[in-house]
C-alpha cells in the first residue's frame, strides 16, 4: 500500500506574517531522506471551526498527517479540543501525559531552587497540555517532556500533533516517522527528469504533456514556466515524475519528441527522490 502523507499548519501569527512557516520545509527534508514525499498542507488560523474541518479531512483521508502547533493550554490554543470534536469523542486526562508534565515542573522546580507546589494554579493549569482525544497515545518530547500526541484515522492513517516551536515540534515528527512509519520507507524510490526550455509556450506543449501522460500510466508531466530566472531567464522546466521504474521510457519519449519540435533547451536534471 501507497500511504500519502500530510501537514497541517496551525496559528494566526503565520496567517498574519508575524512569524514565517519553517516546517513545511522540514517536512519535506525528513520524508525525503525515508523515500518518501509531502503529498498536501493546510494553512489554519485559530478559528476552532475551521481547524475542526481541517482534522476532520485528515482524518477522513486515510493519510498520515502532522499538526504542528495549537496544543498548548492557552486561550488561543484550540488543537486538541478540535481534534477531539473531528472524532466525536471526549477529551480525557492522558496518565503518561501527565505525569510527564509533573516531572517538568518538578525539574523546572529544582532548576529554580523552590519548591514544588503541585496545587498551584500555574501548575494544575499546565496539567491541560495532558488532556487527549479519549485513545491518543503520546509523542515523547525530548525538549521539555511535555509530549505531543497521535489519534488513529480511517484506513491506517493517524493524525500526529506536536507543538509550533521547530526545536520540539521537528525531532517528534522525526520520532513518530521511526517508530510508527517505517514500513513505508523506500517502499517505492521515485525519479523526477526535466529540461529547460527556451522560447517555449505551454499552450503549444500541452498535447505533448497530455500525449505522454496517456501513453505511461502512473507518471506525471510538469511544467514549470519562470520569467526571471537569474541564469536562464524566461524558460519552462519540463519534465516528468513517478516511480522510478516508470519514468526514464515516458522520459525518454518526451525527450525525442522535444528534439524533434526544434525548441532550444538547456540543462537537464535527474532527481532520485
Amino acid at each position: 500500500m501507497t500511504m500519502h502523507f500530510g501537514l497541517i499548519i496551525i496559528g494566526d501569527e503565520i496567517l498574519s506574517g508575524k512569524r514565517q512557516d519553517k516546517h513545511m520545509a522540514k517536512v519535506i527534508e525528513l520524508l525525503a531522506q525515508r523515500g518518501l514525499a509531502l503529498s498536501h498542507v493546510d494553512y489554519v488560523g485559530d478559528d476552532r471551526p475551521r481547524i475542526t474541518e481541517a482534522l476532520r479531512r485528515a482524518f477522513a483521508s486515510g493519510d498520515q498527517v502532522f499538526s504542528c502547533g495549537g496544543i498548548g493550554a492557552t486561550p488561543d490554543d484550540h488543537t486538541r479540543q478540535c481534534a477531539a470534536q473531528a472524532l466525536q469523542v471526549p477529551l480525557l486526562p492522558h496518565p503518561q501525559a501527565q505525569a510527564l508534565i509533573r516531572e517538568r515542573m518538578q525539574d523546572t522546580a529544582r532548576e529554580q531552587g523552590v519548591p514544588f507546589e503541585p496545587e498551584r494554579a500555574d501548575n494544575v493549569q499546565r496539567l491541560q497540555m495532558g488532556v487527549f482525544p479519549q485513545g491518543a497515545s503520546i509523542i515523547p518530547n525530548p525538549y521539555n517532556k511535555i509530549p505531543g500526541f497521535s489519534c488513529a484515522g480511517a484506513n491506517g492513517g493517524a493524525v500526529h500533533f506536536a507543538p509550533g516551536f521547530p526545536v520540539m515540534a521537528w525531532p517528534m515528527i522525526e520520532w513518530v516517522l521511526e517508530q510508527r512509519c517505517t514500513q513505508w520507507f523506500h517502499r517505492q524510490p521515485q525519479r523526477e527528469q526535466s529540461v529547460v526550455l527556451y522560447g517555449a509556450m505551454e499552450s503549444v506543449l500541452t498535447p505533448l504533456m497530455l500525449q505522454i501522460e496517456a501513453r505511461h500510466p502512473g507518471v506525471r508531466v510538469f511544467s514549470l514556466p519562470s520569467v526571471d530566472h537569474p541564469v536562464h531567464g524566461a524558460h519552462i522546466e519540463l519534465g516528468v515524475k513517478g516511480a522510478a521504474v516508470l519514468v526514464p521510457p515516458a522520459w525518454n519519449e518526451l525527450l525525442q519528441a522535444l528534439i524533434a519540435t526544434g525548441l532550444r533547451m538547456g540543462p537537464q536534471t535527474t532527481r532520485d527522490l
